[in-house]
């Protein structure tokens, strides 16, 4: 008996050290980009890819908040401890969905805007929001197989998590997501090489955003493939300590990288001097090629212009 309350006492600390932690990295992140955030996104017209990021933004600050309260930091009852731990497996993986579609958007756009190769990459996403929707519902939504227990110490009482059945059917979920960032890293990958030798062919040097957001999808894949192995590792039996680190990536990572790499394009961009303005990359981009036009009148006015500016 004695053990079993050394073991809760322990279990509470952790949480408890992880909880801080959590609280602390997310709050620092957010003001580390919240002066970027108002010069690219509340001063600037919004697109599709500054809602895709404010949502990212602030859904995982949310979420995030509420990881770091839960457990025995704050105290809740047992009924609304359950019901917060399944509303953060929901917003997990909404979170996810809304990750792959900013993947797809970007790799969209170094694929010259191909609607085909758009709608074939939505396409295959479907299968996969049903996978997590089954997902939630089957490991997260029921008490036989995610509960709640209330566990009483010397000092203090809270809720801990207790996964009741095995990784097995864990594993088996991870395994088609997994995939599908395979191949949508291996098709960045392929994109970017397609880039290079059209580049060195014309003896022009890369484009910079191409090359970015293709690390971007590399960086974002070992991110996602290293969240479904921690995720797995939850639903086996394993020690506080390990289940407490592994929370603490799950909890942080996602919510820190995504926004910055949406942000991190924007900023590339205001530092740049560019000779070519487009909007390809959903928001704004620097080409390396100058620009085109339609007709040789629009030359010769250029021209003109110039002429008198000299």
């Amino acid at each position: 008996m004695s053990d079993q309350k050394d073991e809760d006492v322990t279990a509470l600390y952790w949480n408890n050290y992880t909880s801080v932690v959590i609280l602390t990295l997310v709050s620092y992140e957010y003001l580390l980009l919240l002066e970027k955030e108002v010069k690219y996104v509340w001063k600037r017209r919004w697109s599709l890819m500054t809602c895709l990021y404010l949502i990212v933004r602030y859904l995982g600050l949310f979420l995030a908040l509420i990881i770091g309260c839960w457990g025995g930091l704050l105290y809740m009852p047992q009924s609304v401890s359950y019901d917060l731990i399944v509303l953060i497996e929901w917003g997990f993986s909404v979170y996810f969905c809304l990750g792959e579609v900013i993947l797809i958007w970007r790799l969209y756009a170094i694929s010259d805007q191909s609607k085909r190769l758009l709608y074939i990459l939505l396409g295959l996403l479907l299968p996969i929001i049903a996978l997590l929707i089954w997902t939630d519902v089957y490991l997260y939504s029921r008490p036989s197989s995610l509960s709640v227990n209330e566990v009483v110490t010397p000092t203090v009482t809270y809720c801990s998590p207790s996964f009741n059945i095995g990784p097995i059917f864990a594993i088996y979920t991870s395994i088609p997501i997994i995939c599908y960032d395979i191949f949508l890293v291996v098709l960045a990958i392929a994109t970017l090489v397609k880039h290079l030798r059209e580049r060195r062919n014309i003896k022009m040097r890369p484009n910079t955003y191409v090359i970015m957001i293709v690390r971007h999808h590399i960086m974002y894949f070992v991110l996602n493939l290293t969240n479904q192995i921690l995720q797995t590792i939850l639903w086996a039996n394993v020690s506080a300590p390990v289940m407490s680190l592994s929370e603490l990536f799950n909890d942080t990572a996602p919510f820190i990288l995504a926004p910055r790499l949406i942000i991190s394009v924007w900023d590339t961009h205001a530092r740049e001097t560019c000779i070519h303005v487009s909007t390809t990359f959903a928001d704004c981009v620097c080409w390396t090629s100058p620009p085109t036009f339609d007709s040789e009148v629009e030359l010769e006015v250029i021209a003109l212009d110039s002429r008198e500016d000299a």
